[in-house]
């Protein structure tokens, strides 16, 4: 690490508030594929991490002297082991990579395949894909870096990316998804069905319509995305149109289904960021119960969510037992209510305010009701992977 940094990790005020954060792979070039000779290095001018992925792009010097741009593809494989493992089959050193690189110039668009070598010195899947791999007239490459370059090699050139990568700067977005090797180590035959990490299908959510609930508005996209803006500003989320969603979280058979009134029980989510954040997170958004309206009880398995109430008043449910803190009969009645696709469940009932916050971990359960005539209920929302 520079030691610049180092000398303000050890502030007082810094150790004190955590405001510097473990340093990114920005700082830990050294790392990278052709590090491996001294003669090579790396200036890294972004990093993103998506769950257990991460792209870096930026260029490599050989001797001092600009020798290419770069980006380079890290993958630790959790959720594509589990996927091999159903089927009885290891992943081993290799898997493949598919990758769409979004420029600021469409015409520099570029995607395909490309495979990743297991690195034991990061515990992960990874691959460089270079815009040039030959040195100048007068170099040569140490025997060291030129023997992990090829093809199918850790260090690459797929010559559909070298306009996006001869700009660097101008990329704006990667697009990754993971599959199984087409070949099984060591036996060497075909694999008929290798399986793919593509975000578990994820969706994200569009107000294509207004009409509460429509098909059109959930948009599949099965990959991880890597957004490389570095801010994004939004004057007023209520500019924003908001996705409906009729009776949410409510079966057929629940009491809250088609409740009458003015709403029909629709409430309204304003997506404010999805897929452009990183980590584990999987949206950010404004959510809006009209009066009389309710969100279904239901329960987290594999995520987490926050709830920050900043407008209106109503009533939330949380599991008997989430919280023990909430053990009191009088302060948090017991209620028994409608569980959305699983048997009714205990509940504790709690006010909610301005101010209020419900935290829900994987496992736990969560619903809220505007039990106002004439007042919308209002909260943002995080929702992140924990698993």
């Amino acid at each position: 690490m520079d030691p610049r940094f180092t000398e303000i990790e050890n502030r007082p005020e810094n150790q004190i508030f955590s405001i510097v954060f473990y340093p990114d792979r920005i700082y830990h070039a050294q790392y990278l594929n052709a590090t491996r000779s001294p003669r090579y290095r790396y200036y890294v001018h972004e990093v993103r991490n998506k769950v257990d992925n991460a792209v870096l792009k930026g260029q490599v010097f050989l001797d001092g002297a600009l020798l290419a741009r770069f980006i380079r593809i890290e993958y630790r494989a959790s959720r594509l082991v589990e996927l091999a493992r159903e089927k009885e089959r290891f992943l081993k050193d290799r898997v493949l990579a598919f990758i769409k690189v979004n420029h600021e110039d469409p015409a520099k668009n570029a995607e395909g395949m490309v495979r990743l070598h297991y690195d034991a010195w990061i515990g992960a899947f990874q691959a460089e894909i270079w815009d040039n791999l030959e040195p100048p007239p007068t170099k040569h490459h140490d025997a060291k870096v030129e023997s992990m370059m090829g093809r199918d090699g850790s260090i690459t050139r797929i010559r559909r990316f070298g306009p996006a990568l001869s700009d660097p700067n101008g990329i704006r977005q990667v697009e990754v998804a993971f599959r199984e090797n087409e070949i099984d180590i060591p036996f060497g035959y075909k694999i008929g069905d290798p399986q793919w990490d593509n975000n578990f299908k994820q969706t994200y959510q569009v107000p294509n319509t207004q009409t509460p609930s429509a098909d059109q508005n959930t948009v599949p996209k099965n990959n991880y995305l890597l957004d490389f803006q570095r801010g994004f500003f939004f004057q007023n989320v209520r500019d924003l149109l908001p996705v409906r969603y009729k009776n949410a979280m409510t079966e057929p058979t629940s009491a809250d289904f088609g409740r009458p009134g003015p709403n029909d029980n629709t409430i309204e989510m304003r997506w404010v960021v999805q897929r452009e954040l990183g980590g584990s997170n999987v949206w950010f958004h404004e959510v809006t119960i009209p009066a009389g309206t309710v969100e279904g009880t239901h329960q987290h398995i594999g995520s987490e969510e926050l709830y920050y109430i900043f407008e209106g008043e109503g009533i939330a449910y949380m599991g008997d037992g989430d919280d023990p803190r909430m053990s009191d009969d009088t302060k948090y009645p017991l209620r028994t209510v409608d569980l959305f696709g699983l048997p009714k469940h205990d509940v504790r009932e709690v006010k909610v305010q301005p101010g209020s916050v419900i935290f829900t971990k994987s496992g736990g359960i969560h619903g809220i009701r505007n039990i106002n005539s004439d007042k919308p209920l209002r909260f943002v929302a995080f929702g992140y992977h924990c698993a």
